[in-house]
C-alpha cells in the first residue's frame, strides 16, 4: 500500500485543483464548450440526437463572443457545430444535467472525474512498463496530472476527457492483454466505446492490428490464431460502432460514416491553412504553427486568448529540452543493452499511439489552422514515460556533470551574444543556471532524497497550476 500513497496525494490533488479550475473560470471560457454544452442540453430535453445543419457555426459571431468575453444579453444556443459528434460522452452527461438542472459546473465537474480516470490509467499504464519502480509511474502520471491544459481541458465541458480515459484505459488492457492477462473481448467492448466517443479516437483501429501482431509474435501462434484474435476484437468495435455510422448515413447520406463532410460543409469560415501560407509564407507559418502548440500543450487558455508570462514558457521549453535529451540517452541505453519483452512490446504500442496522434494532428492542420496542443494529449502515456525515465538518466552522475557542463557552456554562449547585443537574457541564464545545479545536485543525493526531488517538482506544478488559475485565466476572463 505505501507505494501507492504518492499516487493517492496526486490524485487528491489534482482533483482540488481541477475542481477550483471548473469553479472559477467563467462560464463558456473553454475552447468550444458552449457546443458541447449544447450537445448535452439537446439529448436531456429529449430533442434526440443533433444534426449538423447549416447555421450552426458562425465565425462572425463566435469571435465576437469571445472579444467581448460572453456577455449575458448574448445567447449561445446557436453554437451548435459539435453535433456531428458520436454520442457517448454526451449520454453519459445527460444524468448529471438532469440532476444539476443543468449547471455547468456540475457538467465541469463530471470531464474532471474522468480526467481523474484518464490519470490513473496513465498510472496503471507506466507500472506495467516498469513493475518494480513505482516512482516511475507516480512521477510520469504527476506530470500528466498537473499539466496546466490538461487540468483546464478536463475541468470543461468536451468529450475530450472521455477519449483520454477510454484510450488510455485500452492501452492499459492490451499491455495486460499481451501478457495474457485479460480477455480479448475486453479490448473490442472499449475499442467500440471509443469509435462511440470522436473521430480522433479512431486511431484504436490500426492499434487493434499492431497488439494482435504483438501477441502472436510473443505467443509463437499460427497466423490463422491471431486473425482469430483481431477479429474477436474487431467484431464488439465494430457493432457498436456500426450503430452510429448507420445513422449518420441515414441523416447526412453516403458515404458520410462520421458526419465530418457535413461538418466541413458547415463550418464555413474557419481559418484554413492555405489562406494564412499564402498571407504569411511558409517559413513564419510554420515557425508560429510550431511555438503556439508549445505554448498550448502547456497552458493557452480560455478561446486561446490567454497566454502566460513568457519566462514561464522559457523555464517549461528548458525542463521540455532536458526531458527530451534524457529519455534519447535512456533510448540510446536500451538499444545498446536490450530491454524486456515486455517493455519492447509497450514501447511498440505507446510509440504507435503516439505516432497516430501526431499524424491526424498533422493532417487536420494541412486543412485548418488548429495549432492546439491539446490535440497531443492522448500520446501522454509515452511522454509521461519518457519524463520518468529520461529524468532518472539524467539523476546518473556521469550525464548529469556532463549535461551541467553543456549548460554552463550554453550559459557562457548567451551571456557572451546579450553583452555584445546590449540585450542579457538574465531569465533564460538563471533557468539554465538552476539546471545546471540541480541536475548533479540531484545526481550524489541519497537514492531516498530522489523522491524528494520528483515531489518537488509536481509540487511546483501544482503551484503553476494555481498561478495560471488565479493569476491570468480569472483576471484576464472576467475583465
Amino acid at each position: 500500500m505505501k507505494a501507492y500513497g504518492p499516487g493517492v496525494v496526486i490524485l487528491v490533488a489534482y482533483l482540488v485543483i481541477g475542481s477550483l479550475f471548473a469553479a472559477a473560470t467563467p462560464v463558456w471560457q473553454a475552447p468550444d464548450e458552449p457546443a458541447h454544452y449544447n450537445y448535452i442540453r439537446s439529448l436531456a430535453q429529449g430533442h434526440g440526437f443533433p444534426v449538423m445543419e447549416p447555421g450552426d457555426y458562425d465565425q462572425d459571431y463566435i469571435q465576437r463572443l469571445t472579444t467581448e468575453g460572453f456577455p449575458p444579453e448574448l445567447s449561445v444556443l446557436s453554437l451548435e457545430y459539435e453535433d456531428h459528434q458520436p454520442p457517448l460522452y454526451y449520454l453519459l452527461a445527460v444524468p448529471v444535467y438532469w440532476v444539476s438542472g443543468g449547471a455547468v459546473l456540475a457538467l465541469r465537474l463530471f470531464s474532471l472525474l474522468l480526467g481523474a480516470v484518464g490519470v490513473v490509467m496513465v498510472f496503471l499504464i507506466l507500472r506495467e512498463f516498469c513493475p518494480t519502480q513505482p516512482g516511475v509511474s507516480w512521477f510520469g502520471g504527476g506530470v500528466v496530472a498537473f499539466i496546466p491544459q490538461y487540468v483546464a481541458m478536463m475541468a470543461s465541458v468536451n468529450n475530450d476527457a472521455l477519449v483520454m480515459a477510454l484510450l488510455w484505459l485500452w492501452l492499459w488492457l492490451a499491455l495486460r492483454y499481451l501478457r495474457g492477462h485479460v480477455s480479448v473481448w475486453a479490448l473490442g467492448v472499449v475499442a467500440g466505446a471509443l469509435l462511440l466517443t470522436k473521430s480522433t479516437a479512431y486511431g484504436v483501429l490500426p492499434l487493434m492490428l499492431v497488439v494482435a501482431l504483438l501477441r502472436y509474435r510473443r505467443a509463437g501462434m499460427p497466423r490463422r490464431w491471431a486473425s482469430q484474435q483481431l477479429a474477436m476484437m474487431l467484431i464488439p468495435a465494430m457493432l457498436l460502432g456500426g450503430m452510429w455510422w448507420i445513422r449518420n448515413i441515414t441523416v447526412y447520406g453516403w458515404p458520410d460514416l462520421m458526419g465530418l463532410i457535413r461538418h466541413d460543409e458547415v463550418v464555413l469560415g474557419q481559418p484554413l491553412t492555405a489562406d494564412w501560407l499564402a498571407r504569411e509564407g511558409a517559413v513564419p507559418f510554420l515557425r508560429n504553427a510550431i511555438w503556439t502548440t508549445f505554448r498550448s500543450f502547456w497552458g493557452q487558455f480560455g478561446w486561446m486568448g490567454v497566454v502566460l508570462d513568457l519566462r514561464v514558457y522559457q523555464a517549461l521549453a528548458i525542463f521540455s529540452s532536458l526531458t527530451i535529451y534524457g529519455a534519447l540517452w535512456r533510448l540510446l541505453d536500451s538499444v545498446q543493452t536490450g530491454i524486456e519483452a515486455r517493455q519492447r512490446d509497450a514501447l511498440v504500442l505507446l510509440g504507435t499511439s503516439a505516432v497516430l496522434t501526431i499524424g491526424m494532428f498533422v493532417v487536420y492542420n494541412l486543412t485548418y489552422v488548429q495549432h492546439q496542443g491539446r490535440y497531443l494529449f492522448p500520446a501522454l502515456p509515452l511522454l509521461a514515460l519518457g519524463t520518468a525515465l529520461g529524468w532518472e538518466r539524467l539523476a546518473e552522475p556521469r550525464l548529469a556533470v556532463g549535461t551541467a557542463l553543456a549548460l554552463l557552456l550554453t550559459i557562457t554562449g548567451v551571456g557572451v551574444i546579450g553583452l555584445i547585443q546590449g540585450d542579457l537574457a538574465l531569465w533564460p541564464i538563471a533557468m539554465l543556471g538552476a539546471a545546471g545545479l540541480a541536475l548533479p545536485t540531484l545526481a550524489f543525493s541519497p537514492g531516498r532524497w530522489r523522491g524528494v526531488f520528483g515531489g518537488g517538482w509536481l509540487l511546483a506544478m501544482a503551484a503553476l497550476d494555481l498561478w495560471c488559475l488565479f493569476g491570468f485565466i480569472v483576471p484576464m476572463l472576467s475583465s
